[in-house]
């Protein structure tokens, strides 16, 4: 039987002419010519009938043409291996029926198709696909032309495509449901009724979420009305709604998954946050969390790209603290902190930048930073800036504020404040083709301010300064190269220091000459071959010398210290070392600086540089902390410590760094710090950092710490991943901080769990216990923070 619309096919095992007559125009043809010829009509009936087509249906009717027998958009095809028949426009088909309809197809035992309204009834063993969707069911009620539907006792799957994420365990799993109806209200939306979902394994599920009511809707969300969550079957959770992303790069409004804890300083811990997205380059996250112990805290977050080459971000963090007993006192540490990033490239090269930080105090921060890092870090720095670097200049505008807390209680800071600020410098440029001379310069202008317990400035300090500079170079033939350098450097600050050591409202200038010259010795080298291996070897050793010699600052103790640029002292000085390399090259592969040993020390002509170093007490200027960021100088001196850096960078899975200082003057090792870092295979890594101070305790106060972590793969690695580390005093024979950390991420889900160990003074004495549930696709439940793991 064939009609306009409707293509039906029985047996297709027939002789050559009943293949014929599977041919669309030949088949036409025959039957039109047939039913012309009214004598040969019951015959003709009856020799199609032998072909097996139109079983019992009169030939009248296999030439009806419905008006509406073609499918908005293409044609609907029926095919099936039993009997069918027509019941006016009721096509029936029966045993493995196939209902296409452009990427459309029904499949089902039993098939009763409406060639005028082109709905389709399908009943036992139901298939229905299209493109990601899947869907098998006893029953079913389908429009092929508008795609609406009903199917009963149903069990189908929607495949997502995901990213792969670093950050968030995402797997492939299908998002899988069971309803016992599933109505179809377009190609995308799905209104599934008593069912429940899961992207684990149909047949073992770890979890699933159960709904009378949900509504799927493609590339969007799973929105489920009075929904509970289970694990293992055993209810967990209840929602009034939830929703769940059905898409890639999804983000729907809406409140995420609680967090639940205990710690012994905070007490029982529980929170939730609201997400809300309004449009794709905006969102934002409020979120409350209560401290039975303490009080509540807040937390959020705003995001936003409004435009393609500008991003903000601000985020907040609070507590309401009730305050804790410390040594019989009730002591309140609450507080908030916060900050603000925005980035913004403009046209003609132009980029502005925004980086705010708050803290309300150290306490606040040693008291409720989630990591032992966070914790520790004294520093607040802000800064906003607008640069264009054009033509080898650059032009800036800034306004830069850095805090450093130095003492907790009572809290004690040094405040230093450059705004506004304006910058306008060059990089070497040769004015003439003929010579090798490079002129540049570095020129601002701005204000300053400086606040701790013993320099409180004014609020707004003028201060301007510009330096030209004239470079030749010159080498005489390969074996030696001298670079020279001559700087003119002309500075004014509004406000200086007396005779006293008092803040006063007098301006103080400076002019300074500044002569450098760097000598270039040839660089010696050797080259190791090992054809067995396809591995060459280069050793390198390169002597280095500067000389440098400054004049002009002679009333040094004058200038308030607002930053590197007021430390500038008059000196004569020389610089020499060794520098060696190791490159190791293997095969056809770029070349690997596989170790490298630096050794330089500084020699004083002048000890005391024209009197800027006091004896007695911390001196840190330019020439010293230009070697070493360790302060050394109490004492007049000669000569600076020997600092000796080794790395080894194999670029592999081993990186280790080794800094040894040397000073003469104390005739000891002052300084020993190494950091090595292993990673054998592709899961197992360790990082041990060791560092020891024990020079002149008037400049540096003796310390010695150790910090280790060793772990066993990743944040998002199926099956199990495990970290511990510790961080050790050995002046105070302190643990300062320890944890463990174990996950395991299987194909839907995973969970962690990390026992934590604070120990910071009298401020913070904290053994805590985090969870978190990690629900693949979806989020996590619990206390532990994804940017909070170690892995």
């Amino acid at each position: 039987m064939d009609v306009p619309g409707v293509r039906q096919t029985t047996n297709p095992k027939r002789c050559v002419l009943g293949y014929l007559f599977t041919l669309p125009e030949f088949r036409e043809r025959v039957t039109n010519t047939l039913a012309k010829l009214c004598p040969l009509r019951l015959g003709a009936m009856l020799f199609l009938s032998t072909l097996g087509f139109l079983p019992g249906q009169p030939l009248a009717a296999q030439n009806q043409k419905p008006p509406s027998s073609q499918a908005p958009g293409g044609i609907a095809e029926v095919t099936a291996s039993g009997p069918q028949r027509r019941q006016g426009e009721l096509y029936i088909a029966d045993k493995d029926v196939n209902v296409v309809y452009l990427d459309m197809r029904l499949q089902a035992d039993h098939v009763e198709y409406n060639n005028n309204t082109d709905d389709a009834i399908a009943r036992g063993n139901v298939v229905f696909d299209y493109q990601n969707q899947h869907l098998t069911a006893d029953e079913a009620q389908l429009n092929v032309g508008t795609g609406k539907g009903v199917f009963r006792n149903v069990r189908g799957f929607i495949h997502i495509d995901r990213k792969a994420n670093p950050l968030v365990l995402v797997t492939e799993n299908p998002l899988y449901f069971e309803a016992q109806q599933v109505d179809r209200l377009s190609e995308d939306v799905y209104l599934v009724r008593h069912g429940w979902f899961t992207i684990c394994d149909p047949r073992s599920p770890t979890w699933q979420f159960y709904a009378p009511q949900a509504t799927v809707t493609l590339e969007k969300s799973v929105a489920l009305v009075n929904a509970n969550f289970r694990m293992y079957r055993i209810p967990l959770l209840w929602m009034p709604y939830a929703t769940a992303p059905a898409g890639t790069n999804i983000r729907q409004s809406g409140f995420m998954l609680p967090i639940v804890g205990n710690s012994n300083s905070k007490g029982f811990v529980i929170g939730d946050a609201f997400y809300w997205a309004p449009n794709p380059w905006m969102d934002a996250t409020a979120g409350f969390e209560y401290f039975s112990k303490r009080g509540p805290g807040e937390r959020g977050i705003f995001r936003a790209r409004p435009f393609e080459n500008t991003s903000i971000r601000y985020s907040y963090f609070g507590v309401q603290d009730r305050g804790i007993e410390i040594g019989g006192v009730l002591t309140k540490q609450g507080g908030y902190e916060q900050q603000l990033e925005v980035q913004s490239l403009w046209k003609d090269g132009w980029r502005f930048v925004t980086d705010l930080n708050q803290l309300s105090s150290p306490t606040f921060r040693l008291a409720f930073a989630g990591t032992y890092g966070e914790a520790i870090n004294s520093e607040i720095r802000s800064s906003v800036f607008l640069t264009n670097n054009f033509r080898g200049f650059s032009f800036n505008l800034s306004a830069l504020n850095d805090r450093t807390y130095l003492e907790v209680s009572p809290a004690n800071s040094v405040l230093l404040r450059a705004a506004p600020q304006a910058e306008f410098s060059s990089v070497e440029q040769a004015p003439w083709r003929s010579l090798p001379v490079y002129l540049s310069f570095t020129s601002f202008a701005g204000s300053v301010f400086r606040d701790d317990q013993f320099i409180s400035t004014e609020n707004f300090v003028p201060r301007a300064e510009f330096a030209p500079s004239v470079t030749v170079p010159v080498h005489f033939g390969v074996w030696l190269g001298v670079t020279t350098t001559a700087t003119f450097r002309t500075a004014y600050y509004g406000d200086s220091f007396d005779a006293a050591g008092n803040v006063v409202d007098r301006g103080i200038g400076r002019n300074t000459g500044e002569f450098t010259v760097e000598f270039s010795p040839p660089t010696l080298e050797r080259y190791f071959d090992r054809p067995l291996t396809r591995h060459r070897y280069k050793h390198t050793v390169q002597p280095v010398f500067t000389y440098r010699y400054v004049t002009g600052v002679n009333d040094f103790a004058d200038f308030i210290r607002f930053d590197n640029d007021s430390t500038l002292t008059n000196t004569n000085e020389i610089e020499y070392g060794i520098d060696q390399h190791l490159y190791v090259k293997r095969g056809d592969e770029q070349p690997v600086d596989f170790l490298s040993w630096t050794v330089v020390q500084k020699h004083y002509f002048d000890p005391t540089f024209s009197g800027a170093l006091v004896t007695g007490q911390r001196n840190v200027f330019q020439a010293l902390d230009s070697i070493t960021p360790f302060a050394f100088a109490a004492t007049p001196r000669n000569w600076s410590p020997i600092v000796s850096d080794i790395k080894l960078t194999p670029g592999g899975p081993y990186d280790a760094e080794s800094i040894i200082e040397y000073d003469p003057q104390l005739n000891k090792v002052t300084t020993i710090g190494t950091l090595l870092k292993v990673k054998p295979y592709s899961e197992f890594y360790a990082v041990v950092a060791d560092f020891r101070l024990q020079g002149n305790p008037v400049v540096q106060p003796p310390s010695h710490q150790i910090r280790g972590i060793v772990g066993w793969g990743d944040l998002v690695r199926k099956g199990f991943n495990v970290s511990a580390g510790v961080n050790y005093d050995f002046l105070t024979s302190t643990l300062l901080s320890d944890f463990v950390q174990v996950s395991y991420n299987g194909g839907c889900c995973g969970l962690s769990i990390e026992y934590g160990r604070f120990n910071l003074a009298t401020v913070r004495s904290e053994n805590q216990f985090r969870v978190g549930l990690i629900l693949a696709n979806i989020g996590t439940f619990g206390n532990l923070r994804r940017l909070e793991k170690i892995f």
